[in-house]
């Protein structure tokens, strides 16, 4: 059964297609097989998988068509990796009041069956398109870049988080905070990824993601930074997160 994984949060500018992207990249690597669905209309996933996106799109559900998530996936030049795309011109203001469109569609699809791993990338504000993600996820990862706009934005996910799972999907747990764009040395960043850890308890705090440029050539070459760049810190960091999030993807297996 596939682990379903949103990637989240409500501030743009976190890195959550580049996360989708890249730890997609390197589950697929450890040999499990990831579906990313792209919920942003800003279809970030595709430019980063060197795909031009056509319908179907992933988007096709919320206009009453189930069958659209089945027909829109098309496998990667990445061995093990698959993306449903986004629609680019998409409008988010017209997908309806159902949040349990996704998690339908998943299930008349057998998308649990066919996949070990569906990563949701979901667009920066609170309206239904996550919404469906969140209905829809096991695991939430919170990508966030540590300053303190990022901080409040993180506690205001998280009471989302828990009213949906008190609400309508007593299954979501959350998987961690992802920092991203992190650096070691600066104060401020040291600081906010402190305040986080005393919060919420240092063992939520993912395996950060650094700064690199090598991220942004990867990205504009439609490619994983570790394919595009294996000796970069990039591919380093997503190697030790992959690593991180594949353990616990066994562990559930086993339990």
């Amino acid at each position: 059964m596939a682990v379903r994984i949103a990637i989240c949060n409500r501030k743009g500018g976190t890195g959550k297609s580049t996360v989708s992207v890249n730890l997609a990249a390197g589950l697929a690597e450890h040999g499990f097989r990831v579906l990313i669905i792209d919920l942003d209309s800003q279809s970030h996933c595709a430019a980063g998988l060197g795909i031009k996106p056509s319908a179907p799109f992933i988007h096709d559900i919320f206009g009453g068509n189930p069958e659209a998530l089945n027909e829109s996936i098309v496998l990667s030049d990445y061995p093990g990796l698959w993306l449903s795309p986004a629609n680019p011109t998409f409008d988010h203001h017209s997908a309806g009041e159902n949040q349990l469109q996704l998690e339908e569609a998943l299930h008349q699809s057998n998308i649990d069956e066919r996949f070990d791993v569906v990563l949701l990338d979901t667009p920066p504000s609170q309206d239904q398109l996550l919404m469906n993600a969140l209905m829809a996820a096991d695991w939430v990862v919170v990508p966030f870049v540590p300053h303190f706009l990022s901080y409040q934005g993180i506690k205001q996910l998280v009471r989302l988080m828990h009213s949906v799972k008190l609400s309508n999907n007593p299954r979501l747990q959350l998987a961690g905070f992802l920092p991203t764009m992190a650096s070691k040395t600066m104060k401020h960043h040291k600081a906010v990824m402190e305040e986080v850890s005393r919060h919420f308890g240092r063992d939520r705090i993912l395996p950060a993601i650094r700064t690199d440029i090598r991220l942004a050539d990867a990205f504009s070459k439609g490619q994983p930074v570790i394919g595009f760049a294996p000796k970069s810190r990039a591919a380093e960091d997503f190697s030790v997160l992959s690593q991180c999030i594949g353990e616990r993807l066994s562990e559930r297996e086993h339990a």
